[in-house]
């Protein structure tokens, strides 16, 4: 399962948790690039001054969000995902499958943007799924998903973005 989701902490009726959606302070991502798939070495500390908290929760501290919260969760347009951190390709939309697990899933990943780490957190022994760029969390991939591969990447939406087919025919 999925299921690592970390139990936000209390807060006072005055704090408000931002969303990336919501959030009017926009600061400009230096590295982020849709075509730069150069290895980046940036340290977290930059990282927590250009993310929205959300994303850096989960990018950078191996946050969850919670089930069925995410946008792409429930989401079937034909396009191209990348990391919401860094810009590097992830995902195709063709590869996208609805699970129920409550995170958007994929049965295949783009092999030249992802990477693996060995996660044994919450006493689990899971497969996690990093950016091959910049090490950001991602989610997890699972063996249990549907033909060709067999696999689930059950990913957290707040650490993708997407480009529609729709988008990139529009520009050309």
């Amino acid at each position: 399962m999925c299921t690592q989701v970390k139990s936000p902490e209390k807060s006072t009726p005055t704090q408000k948790l931002t969303s990336m959606e919501n959030s009017n302070k926009k600061i400009v991502n230096p590295y982020y690039s849709r075509t730069d798939r150069t290895k980046l070495n940036v340290p977290n500390s930059e990282w927590k001054k250009i993310l929205d908290p959300d994303v850096y929760a989960v990018a950078r501290e191996a946050g969850t969000e919670r089930p069925g919260t995410g946008k792409y969760n429930v989401y079937d347009e034909l396009g191209e995902y990348y990391c919401a951190v860094c810009g590097n390709h992830l995902f195709r939309s063709d590869a996208k499958f609805s699970s129920t697990c409550g995170w958007p899933s994929f049965f295949e990943a783009d092999k030249e943007g992802t990477a693996y780490n060995r996660d044994t957190t919450y006493g689990m022994e899971r497969v996690e799924v990093v950016c091959k760029r910049c090490d950001s969390h991602l989610g997890h991939v699972f063996n249990d998903g549907p033909p060709p591969t067999g696999n689930r990447y059950c990913m957290n939406s707040v650490s993708l973005d997407f480009v529609p087919d729709s988008e990139k025919t529009a520009s050309k």
